[in-house]
């Protein structure tokens, strides 16, 4: 189960610091061992005093006119996200969206694992890589036993809302919804919501944009 800190973090800035954990990654692979938020700024396109805000709200605290160890910023970011406290979740939806979710082999470096792939009728002895898909009905006895807390939902629109509430009265407590539909499940349950539609038109906005420049 992820343990993460929760000093008080405005959703902005939380959403800022894996682009700044990213690039420390590039930044410590190029043999950088001291970085300030001038270089994040420039690289980023923010205002340096936004960038300091956001890693002091992360416990992060840099030295004047130095900066910050690379090493030491990047493991209080990587802890501050639980990036460094390995956790599980349950995929559910087996369908190509699902199948290109669990080969994602980025999820590791973030301190998650898919343990297990539901849905709700799977084909006989239909498996993804090495794991099999089991039914639906399996997940609420496997979450008491295996105590898993996050849940990945990755079905269609018409089946997203009673397949999350059958989630969260298994037990799941917070859920990554890759479906195209909001989701609203009470306070105590903490549903993230990627949107690939708006993502996608956003895109096309600034490219009609930039191609009327």
């Amino acid at each position: 189960m992820i343990a993460l800190m929760t000093h008080p973090i405005s959703m902005p800035s939380l959403r800022r610091l894996p682009l700044y954990l990213r690039l420390l990654e590039q930044w410590r692979a190029a043999g950088r061992t001291q970085v300030s938020c001038t270089h994040f700024a420039d690289a980023l396109g923010l205002d340096p005093t936004q960038v300091r805000k956001d890693l002091a709200a992360a416990g992060a605290s840099g030295r004047p006119r130095v900066g910050y160890d690379l090493k030491q910023l990047r493991d209080t970011l990587a802890r501050f996200l639980g990036w460094d406290n390995p956790g599980e979740a349950f995929l559910v939806g087996s369908g190509p969206l699902g199948r290109a979710l669990l080969a994602y082999e980025g999820f590791a470096a973030r301190g998650l694992t898919i343990v297990a792939v539901f849905d709700r009728a799977p084909a006989a002895q239909e498996r993804i890589g090495d794991k099999p898909v089991l039914p639906l009905s399996k997940l609420p006895d496997l979450v008491r036993r295996m105590h898993v807390r996050i849940g990945i939902l990755a079905v269609p629109a018409a089946e997203a809302e009673a397949v999350a509430r059958t989630m969260a009265e298994a037990g799941i407590r917070g859920i990554w919804n890759f479906a195209p539909v909001r989701l609203d499940l009470g306070p105590r349950i903490v549903v993230e919501h990627i949107d690939l539609a708006q993502s996608l038109a956003v895109l096309r906005h600034r490219l009609a944009a930039l191609e009327e420049t």
